[in-house]
């Protein structure tokens, strides 16, 4: 008997190891938010730093790694971050957007349990409360493949994170403010590069080797454009999807879009610029920083590479140019077009159309005229403990019926496992830049003015770029099909962030009425709760 019970306890503990061992890796982060002086354009104001950092620290990650990143408030004010292009499988809880998490108190601290499922390739963080965007507090993301996978590239002798964006020299409270008042804001003072002003970043090389950089715009109204005098940049990713190689003198990055280039430092050994400048504005700002070889003969000289400036057809051009490498391997060891999204029956299409106007006397933006308003409750947490009140399902269209704006908490629901048809109509005379939490979709067609039904003829459904971040031109649409995997409540938003503070989001709820873990992971054991949410409890330990 006694051999018999050692003999089972000694197979328990077997099993027990077996299955740790195949857990997959952990990744531990404590990060102290503050406020701190910056000198971004050469005057004093207050920056959010990351453990001192402007910006924050990179998170280095691979393939399906858990990370744990315990976040202390120390501002006087709420705060979140949320993780750009993070998918957040099942887990809806942890995306770090109102909609579905309540902000970090002043003084206290709370643990993001997030696992980069199924996911490679280059993301960014950001802060997603009261305008803390125009501070900082943002940093790269990225995913590495796991070992055994094959990359279409060799190893880079280098590998940069990029964060470029249009900046501002006031405050974040006086930005806020002013949007407050129902005021636009002004053209921003300039574009950072990781956090430097003109002249202020440098990236060093050694001649003859090939370097990665991962480029994201991280500002906050105006598309860059990205390029390095006397050299080519050869695309090979796009937030998560690994790219046919095709070589630019420039690349276009809209607003909260990331994407990784290759380059060879193949020139005559000195320092180059690397430039950066805004696209399709009357005014341009240009920034710098400073390519430098090793074994450098001398300094930049001369002006900075010019670059284009309010051409869309260029743009347009090189964006529907972006291909799917459908022979490379994504996350797993499997072509990336094994996956045959143009094969699969759509049934549904939402048509949505971005609008500005004025609510009371105040600017406001809008999507298919409901501009959006927080609820006193994360959205997710009011769906989870069935609260109701805080916000009413169908509450925005999916189609623009040209009425006035309005304010609402806007909700639309979708069914779990649906593949559905999104179009982004632009009628105003700026470009767009959407992202949708959650998910990654295929951008298969865009195009100058409306969209029909007979638009769908010129779409690409073959080797369409499969990404979380799309713009939409002038005057223009854009289409895309997202396959409806994973359950929650996910963001859908403008990246021109006054127009995402000012209402031109909403919130799709992929809904099921399954209850499995196999579908929706519980309420995180340390959810924060607010609003009507508060007292409430979470489960069991």
């Amino acid at each position: 008997m006694q051999l018999h019970l050692a003999v089972v306890l000694l197979c328990a503990t077997a099993g027990l190891f077996a299955i740790a061992g195949a857990e997959d890796p952990y990744r531990f982060f404590d990060w102290n938010v503050t406020f701190g002086d910056i000198y971004p354009l050469g005057v004093r104001q207050t920056g959010i730093l990351i453990n001192g950092q402007f910006p924050g620290p990179d998170i280095h990650s691979v393939t399906n790694d858990n990370l744990i990143i315990n976040v202390h408030n120390s501002l006087n004010e709420p705060f979140l971050i949320s993780w750009s292009g993070i998918q957040q499988r099942r887990n809806s809880y942890e995306d770090g957007v109102y909609g579905t998490t309540c902000p970090i108190p002043p003084g206290k601290n709370f643990t993001y349990i997030l696992q980069v499922k199924d996911q490679i390739g280059s993301f960014f963080y950001f802060p997603s409360l009261a305008f803390h965007k125009a501070s900082g507090g943002f940093g790269g993301i990225r995913i590495l493949s796991r070992p055994r996978i094959p990359v279409p590239f060799p190893d880079p002798a280098g590998d940069y994170t990029v964060l470029v964006g249009d900046w501002y020299k006031s405050n974040h409270t006086n930005l806020k403010a002013r949007l407050d008042r129902g005021k636009k804001l002004p053209f921003p003072d300039g574009i950072l590069i990781n956090g430097r002003g003109p002249g202020g970043a440098s990236f060093n090389v050694e001649q003859g080797k090939t370097y990665r950089l991962r480029i994201s715009n991280v500002g906050l109204q105006n598309s860059l454009n990205f390029r390095i005098q006397n050299h080519r940049l050869t695309l090979v990713e796009v937030e998560g999807t690994h790219t046919s190689q095709t070589t630019y003198s420039s690349i276009d990055l809209h607003l909260g879009q990331s994407c990784s280039v290759l380059f060879k430092a193949d020139q005559p050994a000195k320092d180059y610029y690397i430039a950066v400048s805004t696209r399709f504005t009357s005014r341009v700002l240009t920034s710098t920083a400073i390519l430098r070889y090793s074994n450098s003969a001398g300094p930049v000289s001369g002006p900075p590479p010019g670059g284009p400036t309010i051409q869309i057809d260029w743009s347009l051009n090189q964006a529907r140019s972006i291909r799917t490498n459908l022979t490379a391997s994504g996350p797993r060891p499997n072509p990336q077009g094994s996956y045959h999204y143009g094969l699969i029956n759509t049934t549904r299409t939402i048509r949505l159309a971005n609008s500005a106007g004025q609510v009371n006397g105040k600017q406001r933006y809008a999507v298919n005229s409901v501009s959006f308003v927080p609820a006193d409750t994360p959205l997710k947490l009011a769906d989870y403990f069935k609260i109701g009140g805080i916000f009413r399902v169908g509450s925005i269209s999916d189609n623009p019926y040209g009425g006035k704006i309005y304010l609402d908490t806007s909700v639309m629901q979708a069914d779990y496992r649906a593949f559905i048809e999104i179009v982004f109509q632009n009628n105003e005379n700026i470009v767009q830049s959407w992202h949708l939490d959650g998910y990654s979709f295929f951008v298969v067609g865009m195009d100058g003015g409306q969209w029909t039904t007979a638009s769908r003829r010129g779409y690409n459904l073959r080797d369409a770029v499969s990404r979380c971040t799309t713009q939409v031109y002038p005057k223009s649409w854009t289409a895309i099909y997202v396959a409806l995997d994973n359950v929650g409540m996910w963001n859908l938003r403008s990246e021109f962030w006054a127009r995402q503070y000012l209402g031109q989001q909403f919130y799709l709820r992929v809904y099921t009425t399954s209850t499995s873990l196999r579908d929706e992971y519980p309420i995180p054991k340390n959810a924060l709760l607010c609003g009507r949410a508060s007292g409430r409890h979470t489960r069991p330990l």
